[in-house]
Parts: structure tokens; sequence; C-alpha cells
């Protein structure tokens, strides 16, 4: 890759999957590549694939990719930091709305955070995120109560604007996943599997937050069988709290699953996974190391 030391480059190949290795080279052929394993992992589980929605993480794709994917009719993107959701979600919907004045047909783009949220950034992105997927404790999920509750009622914390479309209407609740950490990884966000009812019925008494689901990550070890073992008890975990009734009728989102072990994720029960490099390609920069959220 231009601009990128051949250690670099070597580096940054190793964390891509071999799928996404030999999958065609155009970002069309690439969406569609994807789209098809995610309906045969879907058919192997006894689903469709419209029961699985795909989030295009663009933590490494250009603005023009975004575009492109977006034009295809694509709604659902993922972003892990604060900063790049908002700069992003602001310029796809100038973009859709330019298309929308020339008479194209839109689809409304959902965005998603995925990474790791701080509690300063809690109302810069209750703004944007239709779905927060890594709400991982109980200060965080009260933080963004405070500020939800506050952008409803037009209080002092909140905003009393109109969001923008890209988000749910200011006096709707905002829905969130809890991140659980399965495999105990100290390098992992998430609540412990234990920990985790707990942090749903907690949120559920919340008027401003809705419990959606859980997320979780496969750990960082390259093995399938791993993944494979990570995410079967996560939606046990997952299975536990809806057959008790926490989080209520709308508690029905499982995240699991990325660019390099996706398919086994949807083979194991996830109704939503986190792809970005497979749709996108090689990442245009190094991977940092010290990211602590998915990528894709």
């Amino acid at each position: 890759m231009p601009g990128v030391s051949k250690a670099t480059s070597s580096k940054v190949k190793s964390v891509s999957s071999d799928a996404d290795a030999a999958s065609p080279r155009t970002l069309r052929e690439r969406y569609d590549d994807v789209r098809a394993r995610v309906a045969r992992a879907a058919e192997k589980s006894g689903r469709r694939a419209s029961d699985v929605v795909l989030v295009a993480v663009t933590k490494y794709a250009s603005i023009e990719d975004i575009r492109e994917l977006v034009s295809f009719g694509h709604a659902d993107l993922g972003e892990n930091r604060v900063q790049q959701l908002v700069q992003r979600a602001a310029l796809i919907e100038e973009f859709n709305a330019r298309r929308a004045e020339r008479g194209a047909a839109v689809t409304p783009v959902r965005w998603h955070m995925i990474g790791s949220l701080q509690r300063n950034k809690v109302k810069q992105t209750i703004e944007v995120a239709r779905l927060i997927h890594s709400v991982d404790s109980l200060r965080l999920a009260e933080e963004l109560q405070e500020h939800a509750e506050a952008r409803a009622t037009g209080g002092q914390r909140g905003s009393a604007r109109a969001q923008p479309a890209t988000g749910g209407a200011p006096d709707s609740p905002v829905d969130v996943l809890i991140e659980v950490n399965v495999s105990g990884e100290a390098s992992k966000h998430g609540v412990a599997p234990a920990a985790a009812r707990h942090l749903v019925d907690m949120i559920d008494t919340m008027v401003a937050l809705r419990p959606r689901g859980l997320m979780c990550m496969a750990p960082n070890t390259g093995s399938l069988d791993d993944a494979r073992r990570t995410f079967t008890r996560c939606k046990e975990i997952f299975d536990e709290i809806r057959a008790i009734g926490s989080g209520g009728e709308r508690f029905d989102i499982l995240s699991m699953g990325m660019s390099g072990d996706f398919e086994v994720a949807i083979e194991c029960g996830s109704n939503l996974v986190r792809v970005g490099s497979a749709i996108f390609g090689e990442p245009k920069e190094p991977i940092d190391e010290d990211d602590d959220k998915p990528g894709g």
C-alpha cells in the first residue's frame, strides 16, 4: 500500500480474513460478496438474510467509499469514534439531501455507535446514533439517561433542537446494547456475564433508555473455535435474559461478529454483524493496537 512500510503493510494484511483477501476488488463486488455470505450463514442457521442486520463499519473507510455504499441503498453504518461519527453523519446527511433534490431514491441512514463511549461524549452521541452498542457500566447508563431525559424535556444539560434524521426523535428513548466481556480478556470492555442481567434490569428502569440486547466480541486469538465458544455463550446469556423477561419484548438484538468471524457469529445466533474490512478493503491506515473496540 502506498505510504505504508512493508512491515506495517504485513501487519495490516495479517489482520484481514482469508475471505477478505480473496474477495473481489471493487466496493460493489465486496459488498455483494458479504451480502451473499450473510445470506448463506443465515440459511445455514435456519433463518433468512433479512433476519440479520449488516452494519458497515466505516472506521477506516474514506468518505467517498461511504457515499458510494449509501448510494447502493445500504442503511446501517457504524463508527468507533464519536468525532468521526458526528462529522460523517453530517456529511452523509448532506449527501443524501442533495441526492433527494435531484430526484434519487434515498434510503435513510441509521448510525450505530460501536466504540467505547466516554461519559463526556454522551451528549454528542445521542444526537446522532440510532443504536449504541457499548454500554458497559451503570455509570455510563446513568449519564446516557441524564442527557437523554434532558434532551427530551428541553432541559439545560440536553439540547432542545430537533435531532438530525440519522438519530431517533428527541422525545424517544435511546436504544442501547449491553456489552458483555464473555471471554474475560483484560483488554476488552464489557460487563462480566454474571452481571449482564442486572445491568439490563437497571437500564430497564430508566425512562429515557431502552435496552435492546447484547453485544460481544470474540477473543483476540484468531481462532474461529474460540470465537464460536464465545458467541455460543453470549447467545445463552441473551436467551436467559429474554426468558426471564428482562428488557421486555424489544430486547431482541444480538450484536456479534466482525469481518473475520461474522459467518460463525450468525450460525451461533447473531442477528446483527459489524463488518468493515470485508466491505471496504484493507484499512488505509495502520491498525492501532491501542484501539480497544471493534473495527469490523
